[in-house]
């Protein structure tokens, strides 16, 4: 079973105790109802669409601890560090495609390179770079943040 289909047509607000943390940025287009909640309000393609967009959803990430909402603050902080790689990606990469070739049908919606090569770097693009920095700010300090790790660590006992 894939890490999508243990997600589909589950409320994460209702049943918590279902989300399972995953690595990185895992989950972060799947698990609703955060995702019809956060993706809205995440852009970065410009450093001022960025700014708002990671002060946003820090808003939210913090309105999310406000509630115990660990799993609201989840998927805020993995959204955030989602800015980061997705900007890192395009600041490195015109056109943000890093690999050669088509995704294996085996492999979609899974991240990897699953035995492409990587496509090789453009010259870095200063405002992409500043749109990563402006939300790896705020994904810092949203996975440092004494209550985030408080109730994860409990997410992680109790599930």
């Amino acid at each position: 079973m894939s890490y999508a289909d243990l997600y589909r047509d589950i409320d994460f607000k209702k049943h918590p105790e279902k989300y399972h943390i995953g690595r990185g940025e895992q989950g972060v287009l799947l698990a609703e109802p955060y995702k019809s909640e956060i993706l809205p309000h995440w852009r970065f393609a410009t450093p001022d669409k960025a700014a708002v967009s990671a002060e946003k959803i820090f808003a939210m990430f913090c309105a999310y601890r406000d509630e115990g909402d660990f799993v609201g603050m989840d998927m805020a902080r993995k959204f955030l560090q989602m800015g980061f790689t997705r900007s890192r990606r395009y600041a490195n990469h015109k056109g943000g495609k890093k690999y050669d070739g088509p995704v294996p049908d085996d492999k979609k919606g899974q991240s990897g390179a699953h035995g492409r090569q990587e496509l090789p770097r453009s010259k870095e693009d200063p405002l992409k770079a500043e749109s990563a920095r402006i939300f790896y700010e705020k994904y810092t300090i949203a996975k440092n943040d004494s209550e985030y790790q408080r109730l994860m660590k409990k997410h992680k006992n109790n599930h």
